[in-house]
């Protein structure tokens, strides 16, 4: 599915489905709460926390998944073209960046 698919899917199913889009602050809300989960399963698969009774240690897809969609929801009620934006910040890094992590002496092999 590209950028432009995804778009129009969750468009498409926020007006049949979902009535119509959130505010974009609620959106935006929505966006953290889902970046939280996120992290607090990255906190204990990866970081030093071990899960509660009952969290699912394999639900990283799933907070992705919801994490992409508001995303794309956001980018859908202000007109922001996924692709487009991507493409641009590809670009962007590239040009600030192009030396900078070959340089760095952090990221060198032993």
């Amino acid at each position: 599915m590209t950028f432009e698919e995804a778009q129009k899917a969750v468009d498409d199913w926020i007006k049949t489905i979902g009535v119509k889009y959130f505010s974009e602050l609620t959106n935006l809300a929505i966006l953290m709460e889902e970046v939280g989960e996120f992290s607090r399963i990255v906190a204990r698969k990866y970081g030093d926390q071990s899960f509660k009774k009952g969290e699912d240690p394999e639900a990283l897809p799933k907070e992705f998944g919801d994490i992409l969609f508001v995303l794309i929801c956001l980018a859908n009620q202000m007109g922001i073209s996924m692709e487009d934006a991507l493409r641009s910040t590809l670009e962007k890094n590239t040009n600030r960046d192009k030396d900078r992590h070959k340089n760095n002496p952090k990221l060198q092999d032993p």
